[in-house]
């Protein structure tokens, strides 16, 4: 049976953000995944999954100013310092909460470096984190997001990932594969997990159109979930959906898609 993580960024928003590891553990998860720490100490995050019993099992790198629609800067040049600081600083967090893989959001292309340059540093910051953070027993994801929702990123397919991988030469280095952003760029879910399977570190999910809970699209998740049973797929997904409603009154896919 699938073990799912609440994602905290997008579940239970009805909610400040700290007291979301409360909801996530009375609606039965175990486990929980979000975008950032970084605007709270790590102890106090610790103390909460602590105390709901919760493991932590995915955060992000900081990747630059999100609430001024930065989506990652591991594509700009000059920021490459800025990117080298901020992973010490997720190690750092990662090491406190417990968290055994990082994802990197590449970024969106800036408009002033040219394709190579670009495509340089891409490769010379993904070599150096996954370094980092092998020291310290942590794998480092890089995750392919569809350019309808975030135009210009980066990293935008399952095979760019995978040539990316190949390029950066390390043993370090597997892909977050989010089924919504693969659906609407590629298709050919299961092929791809099937094929794939031990590239990918960590898998994530939501419906399609609309980003909302399974059963609400067009995905097969009854199909999708016996499929990554089948395969062997034995990690966390995440459920990183935008819940259609209050997100306890939309849990019950759980129970008719996944059982």
């Amino acid at each position: 049976m699938p073990q799912f993580a609440a994602n905290l960024t997008m579940l239970f928003t009805e909610r400040p953000f700290l007291e979301r590891f409360e909801a996530a553990s009375q609606a039965g998860f175990k486990a929980v995944e979000f975008l950032f720490p970084y605007a709270w100490p790590a102890s106090e995050i610790k103390a909460l999954l602590d105390k709901h019993q919760l493991q932590l099992v995915l955060h992000n790198l900081p990747a630059g100013d999100w609430d001024a629609g930065e989506r990652g800067i591991a594509c700009h040049p000059k920021r490459m310092q800025e990117f080298r600081e901020g992973v010490a600083r997720a190690i750092d967090y990662a090491s406190q909460l417990g968290v055994k893989q990082l994802n990197c959001l590449i970024g969106k292309v800036p408009e002033d470096a040219s394709p190579l340059q670009v495509d340089q540093t891409v490769i010379e910051n993904l070599r150096f984190a996954a370094h980092e953070l092998k020291k310290h027993g942590i794998r480092l994801l890089i995750e392919p997001i569809n350019t309808f929702d975030i135009p210009g990123f980066y990293l935008h397919g399952t095979a760019q990932a995978l040539a990316l991988i190949d390029k950066v030469g390390s043993d370090n280095l597997f892909v977050q594969y989010d089924i919504y952003h693969m659906q609407r760029m590629e298709g050919e879910i299961a092929a791809t997990l099937s094929k794939q399977l031990a590239k990918i570190g960590h898998v994530q999910l939501a419906d399609n159109p609309g980003r909302n809970e399974p059963g609400t699209g067009e995905l097969n998740y009854r199909f999708l979930f016996k499929h990554l049973d089948a395969i062997g797929y034995d990690g966390w997904i995440g459920c990183e959906y935008k819940p259609a409603a209050k997100t306890e009154d939309g849990l019950g896919w759980i129970k008719t898609l996944a059982n």
